[in-house]
């Protein structure tokens, strides 16, 4: 069965208000996110703490009741492996982070805004993605 374009309307407008709510919550802010790594303001581990219970509540009651997706397929949460190249990955994404003040998830918020230095982020992070894809087998696991 073949979607109309309008289908996907749903997720424009869905992104659309996330954009607005991550303006208003002050999330895509370059000075609330340097306040964070300065450990100046809660403002931002608020943020992040918040969204941590409630993806970890969503999990719960997602096994609890075996929920299922609207199309009635099921939910399935498969362990993670931990290796080292986390470790690494995490120090350089939040490094990025702290020196641009932006990370993948509000870029297109931030450029909306007006912010359009962020483009410079945005097309690093996109040549970050383009190197780790090149580079993957060769990298540490």
């Amino acid at each position: 069965m073949e979607h109309k374009w309008f289908s996907q309307l749903k997720f424009l407008i869905t992104g659309t208000l996330f954009g607005i709510v991550f303006v208003k919550a002050e999330v895509i802010s370059w000075f609330r996110i340097q306040e964070m790594f300065r450990l100046q303001s809660f403002h931002m581990y608020g943020v992040i703490g918040s969204a941590l219970l409630v993806g970890m509540l969503s999990v719960l009651i997602i096994r609890k009741f075996n929920i299922r997706t609207i199309g009635g397929e099921a939910i399935v949460f498969h362990p993670k492996k931990f290796s080292k190249g986390q470790i690494y990955g995490g120090l350089i994404f939040g490094t990025g982070w702290a020196i641009t003040g932006a990370c993948p998830g509000p870029l297109f918020a931030q450029i909306g805004t007006g912010a359009t230095v962020i483009v410079i982020t945005l097309l690093s992070a996109i040549a970050g993605t383009w190197v780790y894809g090149k580079f993957r087998d060769q990298l540490p696991h």
